[in-house]
């Protein structure tokens, strides 16, 4: 992949893809859904995002919220490294939902969690069983 950029797209480019990935998706946020009701989420082009680093898959969300903020869940193997970023339209938020990730010399497991203020720099290592992660940026991350 060319070099990771997780600001080469804006907030209101991923909130436009959010939309129109949940037209195209039938999703109708007026009511309850669940993962369950769009399990198509994994292998649809429209929602996989290409823009990370080697070692990742990921996919973003058919939500939003009101203050503007986008949802995404990756997973990457053991060792895989992010290299130093920042996310400098806004802040993030990454939970930890299966395996870890070492950050600043700990290691972050299952339902731990890591705020990312606006242009704060950072980089992390996968650790030995792999990571599922699910993140909310005020930002995009596409």
């Amino acid at each position: 992949m060319a070099e990771f950029n997780p600001n080469a797209k804006s907030l209101s480019a991923c909130l436009e893809l959010v939309a129109s990935l949940s037209r195209r998706l039938g999703v109708d946020h007026g009511r309850i859904f669940t993962s369950k009701d769009v399990p198509q989420i994994w292998s649809d082009e429209q929602s996989k995002i290409s823009n990370i680093p080697d070692g990742f898959n990921k996919v973003i969300l058919p939500f939003s919220t009101p203050s503007a903020a986008t949802f995404y869940i990756s997973s990457a193997g053991p060792g895989v490294r992010v290299p130093r970023h920042s996310h400098d339209e806004g802040i993030g938020i990454r939970f930890i939902i299966a395996g870890s990730i070492i950050y600043g010399g700990k290691e972050l497991a299952e339902g731990d969690w890591m705020y990312l203020p606006a242009g704060a720099k950072y980089d992390f290592v996968v650790g030995p069983r792999g990571v599922s992660m699910c993140y909310c940026y005020c930002c995009c991350c596409a």
